[in-house]
């Protein structure tokens, strides 16, 4: 056979392969809300995910992160989830309520001691018993829990010290009915407003005040419109590690194993750089200009006896008793004596 006919067999050989070893490599789009910097707790942890899989898999699976919600916002990023148009997102729980509305238990408020206790429910038997019930009913899968920051009061009319400071205020929520209950038990109004919205409408006055965590606060500088804080800690708020469950049921059993290690490695990052910020809230918040109180443990008291039982019941009502009862088993299963 002569050279030129050797020659364009080969190269009909590589055009016939080439196309297949394309197809082999699996895109894992990864979505998150938070700005594509390193001080990001979603971004440090989506970077070190990033590399945990791509370095496991030889590159078989390729990670493309889409940053500051750039895949679209709660609604649109959830169904692009669910749908497979997007394998991978790390969400909060408003967000996810849009498509799951079962995750608004974790909105009943004042549930843990400290971070440890909720993590201990996190990576108990119980997540694995609410990802199978969320995957069934939606097609998407829930891998992990990390933390969105433990949720305060802030606002720009005055200190709230107790539940009858809030009387009267019009507090932004996330959009989600559990905190509209919660606010609303004690004597707020509340008002449901995207998060990409929420500095425009603090600036404007739209609502007097709002309720979030310190990694949440600085990355939307909702600090420059909000004068007073008061680090209640009403809810441990949640961001869950989640995949197009028929994504994830097509990898192999490596690729999987690497996703499953990846999002520990995720996890464990994202908690820490969160909490290390819970811990040090009142520093943080008065370094950007914020005048903050710290309630006494009788005043928290005041504001569970208020908050919890309404929001319970409404939780039981609207979602389901076997949700919640589930949810307070792993609590007192998970604590310490």
């Amino acid at each position: 056979m002569k050279l030129p006919v050797l020659l364009s067999a080969a190269f009909a050989a590589v055009a016939l392969v080439s196309p297949l070893a394309a197809q082999a490599q699996k895109v894992l789009k990864y979505a998150h809300f938070q700005p594509a910097t390193p001080e990001q707790p979603k971004h440090a942890a989506a970077l070190a995910f990033k590399e945990h899989v791509e370095k496991s898999t030889n590159g078989s699976v390729r990670v493309e992160i889409y940053p500051a919600g750039q895949f679209g916002r709660d609604q649109p990023t959830m169904e692009g989830l669910k749908l497979g148009t997007l394998e991978m997102a790390v969400a909060h729980d408003g967000a996810i309520a849009t498509v799951h509305k079962p995750i608004g238990v974790l909105g009943i408020p004042f549930l843990y001691e400290n971070h440890e206790h909720a993590w201990r429910v996190y990576d108990s038997a119980w997540l694995k018993g609410f990802a199978d019930d969320m995957a069934r009913k939606t097609g998407i899968r829930m891998l992990s829990v990390a933390d969105n920051g433990v949720r305060h009061f802030t606002n720009s009319l005055r200190p709230i010290q107790s539940p009858a400071d809030m009387k009267g205020m019009k507090m932004r929520i996330q959009p989600s009915p559990v905190f509209k209950a919660l606010v609303e038990s004690l004597g707020a109004s509340a008002s449901a407003i995207p998060w990409a919205e929420l500095p425009t409408a603090l600036q404007q006055k739209v609502v007097d005040g709002q309720e979030n965590g310190v990694t949440n606060i600085l990355a939307a500088s909702l600090y420059q419109h909000q004068k007073f804080a008061t680090l209640d800690g009403h809810v441990y708020s949640i961001h869950a590690y989640m995949l197009n469950d028929r994504f994830y049921q097509g990898l192999t059993a490596a690729e999987r194993k690497a996703v499953d290690e990846g999002v520990t490695k995720a996890t464990a990052i994202h908690r820490k750089m969160t909490s290390d910020q819970d811990k040090n809230a009142k520093a943080i918040l008065e370094k950007n200009g914020m005048q903050v109180y710290v309630p006494t443990a009788a005043q928290v008291a005041e504001f569970r006896r208020l908050a919890q039982p309404p929001v319970r019941q409404w939780a039981e009502a609207e979602i389901g008793k076997a949700y919640v009862d589930d949810l307070f088993k792993a609590i007192e299963a998970t604590r310490r004596p």
